[in-house]
C-alpha cells in the first residue's frame, strides 16, 4: 500500500493552492500578470492563491476562461474544503455539542 497518498482527516487544499500551480507555475507568470490577465488587483489574487478567502463562482469563471482549469471542478474543490473544514478536519472546530441531557 501507498504512503503517500492522502490522509483519511486531512483538510482538503483550498483552491487557490490548486490554482497557483495550474496558473502560475505552468505558465511561467507572476501574480501581477496573472491579476491583469484576470481582471482583478494583483492584492485579490494574491490573497486567494495564498487560501484566504473563499472562491467565489465569479472568480472560478474567471480562472476558467483564462487558464482552462474547470469552473465546476474548481467550486467542487471549495465546497469540499469548506465542509472539511466544518466539520473539524483542520483543528478549527468552532461549536460543540455540549453535554447530553438525555
Amino acid at each position: 500500500m501507498a504512503t503517500g497518498g492522502i490522509k483519511l482527516g486531512m483538510t482538503p487544499p483550498h483552491p487557490g493552492a490548486f490554482s497557483r500551480i495550474e496558473t502560475l507555475v505552468e505558465s511561467g507568470l507572476g501574480v501581477s500578470a496573472a491579476a491583469r490577465i484576470l481582471g482583478v488587483r494583483r492584492a485579490t489574487l494574491s490573497y486567494l492563491l495564498n487560501g484566504n478567502p473563499s472562491l467565489s463562482p465569479e472568480m472560478a469563471l474567471r480562472v476558467e476562461n483564462a487558464f482552462r482549469p474547470g469552473m465546476d471542478r474548481l467550486l467542487q474543490m471549495q465546497a469540499w474544503h469548506d465542509a472539511a473544514r466544518m466539520r473539524g478536519g483542520d483543528g478549527s472546530k468552532w461549536w460543540s455539542r455540549g453535554p447530553s441531557t438525555g
